[in-house]
């Protein structure tokens, strides 16, 4: 299993990417492993405003649909709209061109209080 140490996680298996004042979401590759062959990935709307733990949207594979939960709040500035045509890129690059979506948070300080590569390799672990 993948887990670069650059990134931070949610318990829920998002993974961000600070990037200035914004940060990448995505799933993880835990998630992706867990949930099979993506078919369809619903994306938030961009300018939508998002709390910590929200739902962003989902992502449907051959095995169950999952939710995907904001790691922290803030407005959504961009989507990854390449998804619709090519919804496997969450199996494929999860950390890469599988991307959902970039936040803007509201509280900056809010990814410090995620995961750190080891904390969420101990709680895939288990």
């Amino acid at each position: 299993m993948n887990v670069p140490d650059d990134l931070r996680y949610s318990t829920d298996h998002e993974w961000i990417r600070s990037d200035g004042d914004r940060v990448r979401v995505g799933i993880t590759d835990y998630a992706q492993d867990a949930l099979g062959d993506v078919v369809f990935v619903e994306l938030p709307a961009q300018g939508a405003t998002v709390a910590a733990g929200g739902t962003l949207g989902e992502v449907e594979s051959t095995k169950s649909v999952s939710e995907i939960y904001a790691p922290v709040g803030g407005e959504v500035v961009a989507v990854n709209h390449a998804l619709a045509d090519a919804p496997e890129q969450v199996n494929q690059d999860p950390y890469g061109e599988g991307w959902i979506c970039e936040i803007l948070p509201s509280d900056p300080s809010a990814v410090d209080g995620l995961l750190d590569a080891g904390a969420y390799r101990e709680l895939t672990a288990g």
